[in-house]
Parts: structure tokens; sequence; C-alpha cells
């Protein structure tokens, strides 16, 4: 039996979501006999993706950056930043297996895999629309506003809260397995997966007020530092819930395994806004997306971090100043 080793976004409604279509995909049109097993991926500071996390079999990369191994046998993604190097995108270029595809256009890397495997490999997965229609919301930031992003009424913003703040592993494979056969409802109603949302939309709320407490928006720039609490895994939305005339973020968080600066676009602002943020944070040897990207730091360099953060805010107050 072929073991699959699908490597994904961890902690991230459009990584699991990109584990689970790919993981359909691969039994319905490859090998229904496969074993299919998951690893979260996260970003960390100078980071390679180790060969030793590939298995014997065939090995999977979605929604994370390209690994330049000759082990890797298929690979998705949407970000801009999505090679660590040159010579990692040269060798990207060289492949000739059919099965690496790179396309930043897509504002989920789900949605980008379904398009392939419906129009390359003539494999569409019609009953995984939701999950795909909802993948492109979440990751796309395409809601109405920020009170429908932050108050979690729909079950799938419910999955996202425990997709994104859950320490377990196995909790997020059962999820990734369950998604692939049920509705995001039916998911929702699992006893485990319940109970965790339940502790965790009570820290959701939480996590709000800690957040305004911790931020300052000074000529359209959120500015916040929450390194001293758990939050890690906050929802990304709360600063345009309680800014919602600004028109960019800069975050700075820490958990046990980096340091992490997060820059963000508002979703909603009516400002015109010329920053591509993907660009800003490479100089810092991060990157992501032209409206929302990161950077890593190692756990040991929150000053560090803190000062970058600064340095970003500093650039995009002086650039709104311009206009």
């Amino acid at each position: 039996m072929k073991r699959v080793r699908v490597l994904y976004h961890d902690n991230c409604f459009d990584g699991v979501s990109s584990a689970a279509v790919f993981s359909r995909f691969y039994k319905g049109h490859i090998d229904q006999t496969a074993e299919i097993e998951y690893e979260g991926l996260t970003h960390k500071a100078g980071q390679q993706i180790s060969e030793e996390l590939f298995g014997p079999d065939e090995n999977v990369i979605v929604d994370f950056k390209y690994c330049a191994s000759d082990r890797l046998t298929w690979w998705f993604d949407h970000h801009e930043s999505a090679f660590l190097s040159a010579a990692d995108e040269a060798h990207f270029r060289r492949d000739r297996s059919g099965h690496k595809f790179h396309d930043p256009s897509y504002k989920s890397c789900t949605k980008f895999i379904a398009h392939v495997t419906r129009t390359v490999f003539q494999y569409p997965i019609p009953d995984l629309d939701n999950l795909i229609y909802w993948a492109d919301i979440i990751d796309g930031a395409q809601f109405p506003d920020a009170k429908n992003a932050v108050e979690l009424k729909e079950p799938a913003m419910r999955l996202m809260l425990v997709i994104e703040a859950s320490h377990s592993p196995e909790l997020i494979h059962k999820i990734i397995r369950e998604v692939q056969r049920k509705s995001l409802a039916e998911v929702m109603k699992d006893p485990e997966v319940l109970s965790t949302f339940e502790k965790l939309y009570a820290h959701h709320f939480e996590s709000i007020e800690i957040m305004r407490r911790a931020a300052t928006c000074t000529n359209g720039v959120i500015e916040f530092d929450v390194s001293a609490h758990d939050l890690d895994g906050y929802n990304k939305f709360i600063p345009y819930y309680l800014f919602p005339q600004s028109v960019y973020s800069v975050g700075v968080s820490q958990s046990p395994v980096r340091a992490k600066v997060s820059v963000g676009t508002n979703p909603w602002t009516t400002r015109e806004h010329r920053q591509n943020l993907a660009k800003l944070c490479e100089q810092y040897g991060g990157g992501g997306h032209s409206v929302v990207a990161a950077i890593s730091f190692k756990p040991n360099e929150l000053d560090k971090a803190r000062g970058a953060a600064r340095e970003i805010a500093q650039k995009l107050q002086d650039d709104l100043k311009g206009k």
C-alpha cells in the first residue's frame, strides 16, 4: 500500500481545506488504496523544510513554500513569496512532472487545487464546493464587514476558530478527514470539535478585549503587541473590527516556536493603498501575499521582531501621509 504524506499550512483554514481537497482528489483519481497521513507546517525563522518530514513514498506540500527536493512529488501554493531562494524557484521551473503548481492570483490555495484537479486532471469534486467556497472567503478576507468576520456565526467561521487556535494535531487531522465527507455544520457537531470550540470561543472574546487594550491606530496604521499573551492564533480581523478607519495593521505575537510580525491590509478600507506587503516583509526574511504577510523570528528574538514591526509601521504611515 502506497503511503502519501501531505504537509499543509498548520492552524490555517485554507491549509486544512487544501489538504482535504488534495486527499479527495488523490484517493478518487490516483490511488484509492493509498494511506494518507498529515503533518502541519509552521513558518519559522530561516526555515528550510527538512527531508526528515518526508515519508518513504509520495510527499505533498499544499499552501506552503516550495521545497527543492526530488522527494517532493506534489506541490500547490498560491503565495507570492512561495520560494525561499532563486535556486528553489529554478528547481521548480525545471520540474517536468506535471504535479507542481503555483499561481499567486488565487485568493485561496484550496480553490486553486480544485481548479487544477478539475481542468488539468478532469476530476471535479462538486460535493466539496461549500468547503472550497468558505476557504476562499476566509483566506481572501471576502467578508461583507469586520463584524461578520469576528462574530463567528457561520459553521465555517466556528470551525476556523478551532483550526486556527487548537494545539492538537490529532484534532486537526481528524477535521481534515471529516470535511472530506461531511458538511461543515456536521463537522461542528462532533463532540470533540464542539467542546474545543466552546472553550476557544470564550477565549476569542477575551482576545478582543486584550487587543482593544493593546492596539493603537495612528495615521491609518494599527500597531499592537500581544506577545505577553497566548494569542498566536488570534482572529486576524479583530484589529479592523476595533479600528474600521484603518488601512494597515502591524502586530507582534509570540509562541514557543517563534516571535511573529503580522502585517495586513484592512479588507474594508476605502482608502487607496499601494504597498505590497509580501515584498515589504521579504526585506526582513518573511513574505506572503500583497495584502497580508508575516515575518517569523526565533523565539528569543522578540526585540528584533518589535524593531521590525516599528520600522514597517513607520514605512506604512509615511506612505499614507504621502498620498
